[in-house]
């Protein structure tokens, strides 16, 4: 009687943790057809639910004692204790703040250490009336868990007691932050940063395994993403009901799993978890659950949806879990509606067709071995689907391949067992000496193969260690760069990142590398500017947006100033491959003027005629008489440069003096340029009196501004373009001047 007293409370205290519209179809699983367990957990229910609502009933006035007295309510009076009544009580050295999460056994509060630090923490407790053997079991196990892990992507645990009346607790670091899905979609990370959160919440659980511990019930809402310098950090938490795969025990009590009682989260559920077999669980049905969660964070959906689970049953779920094939996360984004299509790809900052192109491949391969019916075929450990991870990130070949022809012909015999059975057993009797004698051959040589990529994962194990560890040292270093540059301290700053190799601190250091590539920039070192200014680029990958051009004005302005043309022109190709059809005249004119810096070859100004095409349509040809726009005399410098580059000097001498009566005010840049543009045409077309006239404009504009100093860094590179061309125009027409004397 005891056992089915103690199985009634582990049932009860679990069902009080799930929300009420799933209760039923939980009670279901875990009951399992027991009749005496079903009535006793229904019993307890029912008496939870007539005491909630009678102290709904109760004015606020009466006596808490009194009507446990009269109504014969003393076992739920601490069970049912209002959790927010303890937000200002004091523990030990925690005064509960505000309660920040509940289950059905344990509240947790935000709350404020006084001594010996002052600091905001978690507090996790368990509720009044909670503290039965199993639930104290299960509560000591988190502690021990969290406490035997110290990882910088795991919740970590700070203290623990017991209240006045020796009710546990534990103290816990304070996880501010949003699930990992949720915040995602909220801020339209694309591909690559969910990936990068990805492999950090895989090492995380890598972490926990090492230390002999089965987190199994790995899920977005138990996995946090905080904001640290603008970088995102997840963090693992709930440790509630994991399991110690060693020989240690996590509690001197027994913290025992009911037979036919699931633990954890039927969509998230490994098939050896829903089995409920003899089979044990081990680590890598946690490798399961990570395979659904990197699914979601692909495409927004599980590969079996939570509730069509628990409205089918328990029987047809866990078959479903065993047996049913999930579909590839590229065909399960190619057969969503075109709305949902639509908002999953903007959440990832991609156009909708090119989505389930992006997932076809590696990605289906990785998640697809991940989330593998048969545990021996999927990773063996999360470290080793972080390098696979980490491997379609550097753009190396995954060790994930779509199953072999034997795999998938092994599934089909299981799936025709009677009828493989009859004539294996006949194909075995004439040919058992040489099956058995060529069985041991390739059962020797798979050995081998085994053997030998068991050690090869070992060695890009600890080489992935590695990588992720000088990731670590490198956010660290950038923290206190940015530090150092609000305080405008950038030598300082330059000498803390200058030897961090770019592929460490490329994913964030763009709010260093900018300003520091600004810096060098203000004071002539343009090699260094160049350093800085190549790992912004890469970090923009030209996205169609004019501050993304900003930064290519900026790196090809010193390259060209560097002189370097073989550099500055492969770079400039790039953004012409990608965005030659682009229709926004801005942008066009930023890359056809920023492509055109130094003398081109024929192939790149092929390459630029169709933008130069779309920016001229973009000038009305009443432009004199219209409306002024601040943006066409750029334009008309733009196609004055690349008609000049081009040979064509005559339209290049009109598109000049045209943009040189559009513009307004003293001083600016555009009038500099386009006076050098003017310059240089009319020497090609032997005036050379008017091409000495403009030089003399645009040296007399351009020596003027660099004499005093520059406030704004844009305006500072649109002048030192014109400088670019006043001394190309400087070295054309006096050294043309000089052969004639």
């Amino acid at each position: 009687m005891d056992a089915l007293n103690q199985k009634i409370e582990d049932v009860f205290c679990a069902a009080a943790e799930v929300a009420a519209e799933d209760r039923q179809a939980y009670l279901e699983r875990a009951c399992a057809g027991d009749v005496g367990l079903r009535a006793g957990v229904d019993r307890m229910l029912s008496k939870l639910s007539g005491a909630e609502q009678f102290f709904k009933d109760v004015p606020a006035a009466v006596d808490i004692s009194e009507i446990s007295a009269l109504s014969g309510f003393q076992d739920q009076i601490g069970l049912l204790s209002n959790p927010e009544a303890e937000v200002g009580k004091q523990i030990g050295p925690y005064k509960l703040l505000q309660k920040i999460g509940e289950g059905g056994c344990g509240v947790v509060y935000m709350a404020e250490q006084e001594k010996p630090v002052r600091r905001r923490v978690a507090l996790k407790i368990i509720k009044l009336g909670m503290d039965t053997r199993s639930v104290i079991a299960r509560f000591n196990a988190e502690r021990q868990a969290l406490a035997m892990m110290d990882h910088p992507n795991i919740s970590g645990v700070l203290d623990a007691g017991a209240t006045e009346t020796g009710r546990p607790y534990f103290v816990m670091e304070l996880v501010k932050g949003t699930k990992i899905t949720e915040l995602s979609d909220a801020n339209n990370y694309d591909m690559r940063q969910r990936l990068e959160m990805f492999v950090q919440v895989c090492m995380a659980v890598q972490h926990a395994h090492q230390k002999g511990i089965i987190h199994r019930d790995i899920k977005p809402s138990n996995i946090l993403v905080t904001m640290r310098d603008g970088v995102p950090v997840p963090k693992v938490i709930d440790f509630g009901i994991a399991k110690a795969t060693g020989g240690e025990r996590l509690t001197d009590m027994t913290v025992f799993t009911a037979y036919a009682q699931f633990i954890g989260t039927p969509a998230y559920m490994s098939p050896e978890q829903a089995e409920m077999s003899e089979l044990d669980v081990d680590t890598r049905s946690d490798i399961y659950s990570l395979g659904v969660l990197l699914y979601e964070l692909m495409t927004g959906r599980q590969p079996f949806d939570q509730k069509e689970l628990l409205q089918a049953g328990l029987v047809e779920m866990r078959r479903t879990l065993r047996e049913r094939e999930p579909s590839r996360p590229s065909t399960k984004i190619a057969e969503l509606r075109h709305d949902e299509l639509t908002q999953t790809a903007m959440h990832r900052r991609v156009e909708p067709p090119r989505l389930a192109l992006l997932l076809k491949g590696d990605l289906d391969w990785i998640v697809m071995k991940a989330l593998e019916k048969d545990r021996n075929r999927r990773y063996q450990t999360a470290n080793a689907l972080a390098m696979d991870v980490q491997r379609y990130l550097n753009n190396e070949p995954v060790l994930a391949r779509p199953p072999s022809r034997l795999y998938r012909f092994q599934k089909l015999v299981r799936r025709n067992r009677a009828v493989f059975v009859s004539v294996t057993a006949v194909s075995l009797a004439l040919v058992a000496g040489f099956g058995t004698s060529t069985w041991l051959f390739f059962k020797e040589r798979d050995a081998r193969r085994e053997a030998d990529q068991g050690r090869r994962e070992a060695q890009r194990g600890r080489e992935a260690e590695a990588l992720l560890r000088r990731k670590a040292e490198a956010r660290e270093i950038i923290a206190q760069a940015v530090s150092l540059i609000e305080k405008h301290q950038f030598e300082n700053a330059d000498r803390l990142v200058g030897n961090l190799p770019a592929s460490d601190a490329a994913d964030v250091g763009m709010e260093v590398f900018r300003p520091l590539g600004d810096w060098a920039v203000q004071n002539g070192n343009w090699k260094r500017a160049v350093e800085y200014y190549s790992v912004v680029v890469r970090l923009d990958q030209f996205e169609r947006t004019v501050v993304s051009f900003r930064d290519y004005t900026r790196y090809a302005v010193v390259l060209a100033e560097l002189g370097e043309r073989e550099a500055y022109e492969n770079f400039c190709r790039e953004p012409i491959k990608r965005y030659g059809d682009i229709s926004d005249p801005t942008i066009a004119e930023r890359i056809l003027k920023n492509s055109l810096l130094l003398p081109s070859s024929p192939e790149l100004l092929a390459s630029l005629a169709p933008l130069a095409s779309r920016i001229e349509q973009s000038i009305p040809t009443n432009i004199l008489s219209a409306r002024p726009n601040d943006m066409v005399p750029w334009r008309c410098m733009a196609l004055a440069l690349m008609n000049y580059r081009g040979g064509q000097y005559a339209e290049s001498a009109r598109w000049s003096t045209l943009g040189l009566k559009l513009a307004s005010g003293p001083n600016l840049s555009q009038v500099a340029s386009m006076h050098a543009i003017l310059a240089m045409a009319d020497h090609q077309l032997g005036r050379d009196d008017e091409a000495r006239g403009e030089l003399a404009k645009s040296h007399q504009e351009v020596e003027g501004r660099f004499k005093d100093p520059f406030i704004n860094v844009d305006d500072h590179f649109d002048w030192l373009l014109a400088r670019l061309l006043e001394r190309e125009a400087a070295a054309c027409v006096k050294g043309a001047q000089i052969e004639a004397e």
